[in-house]
């Protein structure tokens, strides 16, 4: 493809922002259930839309009767407001595609009237290239609109970047309204942009990079683990570039700081770090994660604390 990315660039549009929501912990090891719904009306009053049971969530470590709760506490807080909700199924490699099982999720989310966003598995990014379309078709196949994920391996062992070919295909069809990318690279997600900019302009690439924030510009919204941190933070700087305000891009600065800081190696610990930003920044109780998550050593407080002075200067000014 001929890529130039300053043909992308979208100078004063409007940002569709969506942000995964963190699942807080107690000292007891139990959820803490008035942390996270502070946190789902905290992200709905910046105006993002919440994204829950996704990584930052731990879908892939919680339990089914969590899972549901977390649901059903979204869709009471929610009370007639979208929110994205995770589709997760577990499996192995060499499986078949448990389509029984994603339907299942998706019903469940529907249930509570969310947006199901189907994560993959080994059973769906191990098909053919030929064959993925139709098995899209065939987990989606009660849902009116949903989203789709490409998550590359650094993330998880079962995710898959598709090809552009299979991307071109996704695009087509009509109940996917947008997909998450995942991949760290720029390249990739310009290549993305380009093909729904020249097939489907109303399709929503949403980037998943913690480590180029600023894709934004170029035309991509976003699903963004980083964006849990300071929901108010990103919304404001959403909102400077629909304006023209230059004051974005010292405030993307230092969420891209943030960032480089939460999603360093190893990268699943980026959850610990986003507790710890909570407990400085908004009184969240404790800054415990699930006791199967990775962990970052306490001295990283004091850098998070700091990091947390410059963004309310720079939101200050």
């Amino acid at each position: 493809m001929n890529l130039d990315p300053l043909t992308l660039l979208r100078p004063k549009r409007s940002i569709t922002g969506m942000s995964a929501i963190l699942l807080p912990f107690l000292n007891s090891g139990d959820t803490d259930w008035d942390g996270f719904t502070s946190h789902v009306e905290r992200t709905f009053a910046a105006g993002l839309t919440p994204a829950v049971n996704m990584d930052t969530g731990y879908a892939n470590l919680i339990d089914e009767s969590t899972r549901l709760e977390v649901l059903q506490r979204t869709q009471a807080i929610a009370s007639g407001r979208r929110y994205v909700a995770g589709v997760f199924v577990g499996d192995s490699t060499g499986t078949p595609l448990n389509i029984s099982a994603y339907r299942k999720g998706a019903a469940d989310i529907l249930r509570h009237d969310g947006l199901p966003i189907f994560f993959q598995s080994y059973g769906l990014s191990e098909l053919d290239d030929s064959e993925i379309i139709a098995a899209y078709t065939a987990i989606s196949s009660d849902c009116d609109t949903f989203l789709a994920f490409e998550l590359g391996k650094v993330f998880a062992p079962f995710g898959r970047i598709y090809s552009l070919d299979v991307y071109r295909q996704l695009l087509s069809l009509p109940a996917c309204i947008g997909a998450k990318h995942s991949s760290l690279s720029r390249e990739l997600e310009w290549q993305r942009l380009q093909i729904r900019d020249l097939h489907r302009p109303d399709f929503l690439v949403l980037t998943g990079n913690d480590l180029a924030i600023d894709m934004v510009i170029y035309g991509s919204d976003y699903l963004l683990g980083l964006s849990t941190f300071a929901p108010e933070a990103f919304a404001a700087r959403d909102a400077m570039w629909a304006s023209g305000d230059t004051r974005f891009y010292e405030l993307n600065d230092v969420l891209q700081y943030l960032g480089a800081f939460a999603f360093r190696d190893p990268v699943p610990a980026y959850k610990h770090s986003a507790a710890m930003f909570l407990n400085i920044r908004y009184g969240l109780a404790t800054d415990h994660t699930h006791p199967h998550s990775a962990t970052r050593p306490a001295s990283d407080r004091e850098i998070l604390l700091k990091i947390q002075q410059s963004l309310m200067q720079v939101m200050d000014n």
